[in-house]
């Protein structure tokens, strides 16, 4: 495994960036014995360059870059990223974990579900942190620091986003966490109540108002709460996006602005 793996070979055609590459072979999991496919975005000048980047986990690795791997649309993360290091917006390097497909549920959430089962997210979360983290620290010029490292998701990506500043805030001072299945986990407020982060770290939440009622009001009730128990307002986004709905097109349209000031 190394930084210099072919560009995706998964599909004859591509609408990945030249930017992105799979990382071959595939991870393994150990604690939930499977498989995982990493996608890394590289910025443009990162072959041209001795530059040192600072880096983004993403969940639900098929939908960010290429038409041909996501299941209901591409968040055009290398696209969007390109444009804003044309621009001198930004620069850094993002790294996508797929997710485990009929598994994706129970691993994106570290509490269990009396509907859906048995939680495996603490297992996944863990393989980031442990295996994942430091391959790409070891074979990519990254910022390894915390206040260079951040997580983002959507749905019960956000979810784990959220878990994951949470449990380890000495790894992650960012966190974009959009539209947050926090209904699958009531017990993430408590969790939540109980583990204050520095007061460095930045949340960026995002809802679409015809999203679920529910999700959209226990949104807003995590970040009244998070309020109140006295981490700093500048450090805090909370946006709700009239006419807009749970979908990868709404989450594409608004990664630019949620990954500027997460990072910018």
């Amino acid at each position: 495994m190394s930084a210099t793996d072919n560009h995706n070979p998964e599909m004859e055609w591509s609408t990945a960036s030249a930017q992105v590459h799979i990382i071959t072979p595939d991870f393994f999991i150990p604690g939930l014995n499977r498989d995982r496919t990493v996608r890394v975005y590289l910025p443009p000048d990162y072959q041209q360059s001795d530059k040192h980047y600072p880096v983004l986990y993403m969940h639900d690795g098929q939908n960010l870059f290429d038409e041909a791997s996501a299941y209901s649309g591409e968040w055009r993360v290398d696209k969007s990223l390109n444009l804003m290091a044309h621009q001198q917006q930004l620069e850094l390097i993002v790294v996508g974990i797929d997710n485990g497909k009929q598994h994706r549920i129970t691993e994106l959430s570290a509490w269990d579900n009396t509907t859906y089962g048995k939680a495996e997210g603490q297992h996944y979360l863990d393989f980031i942190v442990q295996q994942l983290m430091p391959h790409i620290n070891q074979h990519y010029r990254t910022r390894p620091d915390r206040n260079n490292t951040g997580i983002m998701g959507s749905s019960m990506g956000g979810l784990m986003s959220h878990f994951a500043i949470h449990r380890y805030p000495d790894i992650f001072s960012k966190a974009g966490i959009l539209s947050p299945s926090f209904w699958y986990a009531s017990p993430v407020f408590e969790f939540t109540r109980q583990r204050p982060l520095p007061a460095d770290s930045r949340l960026y939440f995002l809802m679409g108002n015809e999203e679920d009622k529910t999700m959209v009001d226990d949104m807003h009730n995590m970040v009244n709460q998070i309020v109140d128990c006295g981490h700093p307002t500048p450090h805090i986004f909370s946006k709700t996006v009239p006419g807009r709905g749970h979908s990868e097109s709404f989450w594409a349209e608004e990664f630019p602005q949620a990954v500027k000031w997460l990072f910018g």
